[in-house]
């Protein structure tokens, strides 16, 4: 093998960690599927009970909170994650695990198409260590905004 090879395939296989290559094919996959409204929720449930403790109870809290807050909002799977798109199918919100990407906290985070602009300068992601009921409030507010 040549150096020029050699340093190329170092660089490929330093551009995605192996998480990140395994949600882009799980990715993949979710966009092949032409799933109903029913099986992308089951899905999601799915994915959440995948989950290890505490995010599986934090990612089953916000999938609540999201469908009482923000019924419009449909469960879907993204890049193997929990997440709520609107009625043109576009993510609104997700969540993800930190287990998942080997982060210190799980995130909320939200897509462009979320209604949170507040001047030129916003959070579009929250890092989650636990929900209780402060946090829950603070999140039923975000989901609210961000589909009014």
């Amino acid at each position: 093998m040549s150096q020029t090879t050699k340093k190329s395939t170092t660089k490929k296989e330093k551009a995605f960690s192996a998480e990140e290559r395994a949600a882009m094919k799980e990715r993949a996959k979710e966009m092949k599927a032409n799933a109903s409204k029913a099986e992308a929720e089951s899905a999601v449930i799915e994915k959440i009970g995948e989950m290890l403790e505490p995010e599986r109870s934090m990612a089953k809290r916000l999938h609540e909170i999201i469908k009482a807050n923000a019924p419009a909002l449909a469960p879907k799977t993204w890049y193997g994650m929990p997440a709520y798109a609107n009625k043109d199918g576009k993510i609104v919100c997700f969540f993800q695990s930190a287990q998942k990407f080997n982060t210190r906290y799980a995130t909320l985070g939200f897509n462009d198409t979320a209604n949170l602009d507040d001047g030129d300068l916003f959070p579009v992601a929250y890092a989650l260590k636990a929900l209780d009921a402060a946090e829950e409030a603070k999140i039923s507010a975000l989901i609210k905004k961000a589909v009014s």
